[in-house]
């Protein structure tokens, strides 16, 4: 039996994990066996530079803190798994297949975005969303379509009233 000191260090991190869970708006359980420690440091660096971050963790205390907030994730839970969080729904998506692009190691297996399970094949489709910032871009150019095209209009109905 596990002295009350252990199982007290083992419900910390528990309760860190369900913590980080529940302030995330995505959260993204990878594979990261045969990175190269290079590697590690390029990955938390393109995480953070996307507001996102992760951590290690063992297998079995993710199952009891996803278990805890009554998400069922076990099957996904096996071999070396970390944790990738973020508050942007797509930031950690998006860091982490890019970054798989060049490292064939780092794998998506399952991820919760803003409450929902995704597999892995939902994980590929939003990493194809652009950036929050890419969409609010095309959202202005497309409004501002609407009033070039009206003052066009107006111009060429101006233009058609003077020949007249």
């Amino acid at each position: 039996m596990a002295s009350e000191k252990i199982l007290a260090k083992k419900q910390e991190v528990i309760d860190e994990i369900k913590s980080k869970v529940q302030e995330s708006a995505s959260v993204v359980v990878f594979t990261y066996t045969g990175l190269t420690d290079e590697d590690t440091k390029k990955l938390r660096r393109s995480l953070r530079e996307s507001g996102s971050d992760y951590k290690v963790y063992k297998n079995t205390l993710m199952a009891r803190a996803f278990n805890d907030l009554k998400i069922d994730l076990n099957e996904h839970l096996t071999g070396s798994s970390a944790l990738a969080f973020g508050t942007d729904a797509v930031a950690p998506i998006k860091a982490l297949a890019d970054f798989a692009k060049t490292h064939e190691v780092v794998t998506l297996k399952v991820g919760i975005v803003d409450g929902a399970i995704s597999d892995s094949s939902e994980l590929a489709k939003l990493a194809t969303i652009p950036s929050r910032e890419g969409l609010l871009t095309m959202l202005a150019a497309g409004m501002m379509g609407i009033p070039k095209d009206l003052s066009i209009c107006l111009d060429l109905y101006a233009k058609q009233k003077e020949e007249n």
